[in-house]
């Protein structure tokens, strides 16, 4: 997906012309089926607070550095060009939502992506936007 087609499906979402069904006709077989798998609401509710924490800007770009090794608040600093008040705020709030851990050395406290499951969320979004320095 590139940022052209990207547009395109976001100008379709916005269209009166979506399309849709022509007739009202519910598929029981297919609801009973899938019914007992859909999302519950609570599961549904915990996922899109992780989707709205990973969809700031700094945050992912917080993401991108730490799936590549760990690295301390200045080293975030520096790579991000922000504050460093401004990456701990960002940390911890990835903290909260259990994508991020650290560990302290001394003075020094070193981040890191949470686990394997955060490694691979990343690398397959970046692999969907076709993101050729993941």
């Amino acid at each position: 997906m590139n940022k052209r087609s990207g547009k395109q499906d976001l100008d379709l979402l916005q269209s009166s012309d979506v399309p849709k069904c022509d007739t009202h006709l519910v598929h029981l077989d297919n609801v009973r089926s899938i019914g007992a798998q859909i999302l519950p609401i609570d599961q549904a509710q915990q996922m899109a607070e992780i989707f709205g924490v990973l969809s700031d800007t700094n945050r992912l770009r917080l993401l991108s550095a730490l799936a590549n090794q760990e690295l301390c608040v200045c080293d975030l600093a520096a790579l991000t060009k922000m504050t460093e008040s401004a990456v701990s705020h960002q940390l911890r709030l990835l903290k909260v939502m259990r994508l991020v851990s650290y560990r302290r050395e001394g003075r020094n406290v070193y981040y890191s992506l949470a686990d394997s499951h955060i490694i691979n969320l990343y690398h397959s979004v970046a692999e969907l936007l076709d993101i050729s320095n993941v």
